[in-house]
C-alpha cells in the first residue's frame, strides 16, 4: 500500500515482528527510495541500465541492473552466458535537479542498527555506502545501500524502517552523474573471523572489516519483494528453501564453522554424535542453501557434488569451481573461500 512517506511496504512475517501502526497490513520491508516500477512491471523504469560494448557494439540494457548473472556475455556453442555475477540490484532515482543531480531520498528497507559506514568514495566499487544489521527470528541479515551522494547514517545507531540513510548518488568506480543508482542488496554473513582472513590470502588493504563485500553473500532481493507480494507470511529460509542447488562443498570438521549458529535454519537432518565432515548446499550465485552433517571425513574442502551442465563450470559459479562436469573442481579461488567458512583451521 501507499504510504504518505513515499515508500512500498511489505510483509515478512514470521521473520520480522509486526509492528503496531494504524494499518493492520503494515509490516517491516520496504523498498529503500520511491522508485516503485518493480511492482509494475516496468523494469526499465526501476533498474538503471549499464553501458555493454560485445564484439563492437554500443548498447544500455536495463537488464544489467538486476541481480544475478547478467553482465559480460561471451558466445558459447550454447548461446549467450553471461558471466559476470551482480550481487543486488541497481535502482534508478525517480527525481533530479535542474543540473541532473539525483535527488531521490535512500531509505532503510526494515529495522536495524547500522553496522558500517564508508565515507570514502575511493575505498570501494559501492563507493559510499551504509550497511545495515536486521535481526530476524534469531539471525543476523544485511542491507546495503551502494553509491550513495551523502549519508548521515553513523555506525551503531538504531534506525527504523522508512529512516533517512542518505541520497542517490554515483560515487564509486565507472558511474557517471547519467547512471546514478542506488545498489541495493540483502546479505548473510559468511564468516566472522573474516579479518584475520583477508590478512592471510589479500595484499589490498582492508578497510571495511566484516562488512567487506566478499564476506557478504547477497540473495535475490527484487524476487523477494515480488515473492512477498503474493505470499506475505514467507519467510527468507522458506524463501531460500525454494532455490536449487547448483552445487556442495564438504568441509573438514572445525570448532570455528559457526555459520549454522549464525543461521540455525541452515542446518538439515538428524544430528549425529560423530560429525566427521559438513555439507553444504550453494546456490548458482553462492549462497548457502543447507549443511548436513557426515560421517565421512575429508582432509581440505572438497567439491562433492554439480549440477551437470556444458561448459566451463568457472563462467557458471563467479570462479568458484573450475573445470567441465567431467573434471570439474574447486578452483584456488573456490578453495580460499571455503576456507573463509572454517578459518583458521
Amino acid at each position: 500500500m501507499r504510504l504518505t512517506a513515499g515508500f512500498f511496504l511489505l510483509s515478512l512475517t514470521g521473520v520480522l515482528p509486526l509492528m503496531q501502526h494504524a494499518c493492520a497490513d503494515e509490516s517491516n520491508l520496504a523498498l529503500p527510495s520511491d522508485n516503485d516500477a518493480l511492482f509494475r512491471g516496468d523494469g526499465a523504469a526501476f533498474y538503471q541500465h549499464i553501458r555493454r560494448d560485445y564484439k563492437g557494439v554500443v548498447s544500455f540494457p536495463w537488464q544489467g541492473g538486476q541481480y544475478g548473472f547478467v553482465r559480460n556475455p561471451i558466445a558459447t556453442p550454447r548461446g549467450l552466458v553471461y558471466t559476470r555475477f551482480h550481487e543486488g540490484v541497481d535502482i534508478r532515482p525517480v527525481q533530479r535537479d535542474q543540473r541532473g543531480e539525483p535527488l531521490d531520498v535512500v531509505r532503510a528497507i526494515a529495522d536495524g542498527t547500522v553496522a558500517h559506514v564508508n565515507l570514502v568514495p575511493g575505498y570501494s566499487n559501492y563507493g559510499r555506502y551504509v550497511v545495515v544489521e536486521h535481526r530476524w527470528d534469531g539471525a543476523s541479515y544485511y542491507s546495503l545501500y551502494g553509491h550513495l551522494a551523502s549519508t548521515s547514517a553513523r555506525a551503531g545507531e538504531k534506525v527504523d524502517r522508512g529512516d533517512q540513510l542518505g541520497v542517490i548518488g554515483y560515487t564509486g568506480a565507472g558511474l557517471d552523474q547519467s547512471r546514478a543508482h542506488l545498489h541495493l542488496e540483502l546479505n548473510l554473513m559468511l564468516g566472522r573471523r573474516f579479518e584475520s582472513w583477508y590478512d592471510a590470502f589479500e595484499k589490498e588493504p582492508n578497510r571495511h572489516g566484516i562488512f567487506n563485500g566478499i564476506n557478504l553473500t547477497g540473495v535475490d532481493i527484487a524476487r523477494l519483494y515480488l515473492a512477498l507480494r503474493k505470499r506475505p507470511s514467507l519467510t527468507i529460509p522458506e524463501f531460500l528453501a525454494g532455490e536449487e542447488t547448483f552445487y556442495k562443498v564438504t568441509l573438514p570438521p572445525s570448532r570455528n564453522f559457526d555459520l549454522p549458529e549464525r543461521y540455525p535454519w541452515l542446518l538439515q537432518g538428524a544430528k549425529s554424535e560423530f560429525v566427521g565432515a559438513w555439507d553444504i548446499s550453494f546456490n548458482r550465485a553462492g549462497v548457502p542453501l543447507k549443511v548436513e552433517a557426515k560421517e565421512r571425513t575429508v582432509p581440505m574442502p572438497t567439491l562433492s557434488y554439480v549440477k551437470k551442465q556444458s561448459g566451463d563450470y568457472s563462467d557458471l559459479t563467479r570462479g568458484v569451481i573450475r573445470g567441465t562436469a567431467e573434471n570439474a573442481s574447486l578452483s584456488e579461488n573456490g578453495q580460499k573461500l571455503m576456507r573463509l567458512l572454517i578459518w583458521p583451521d
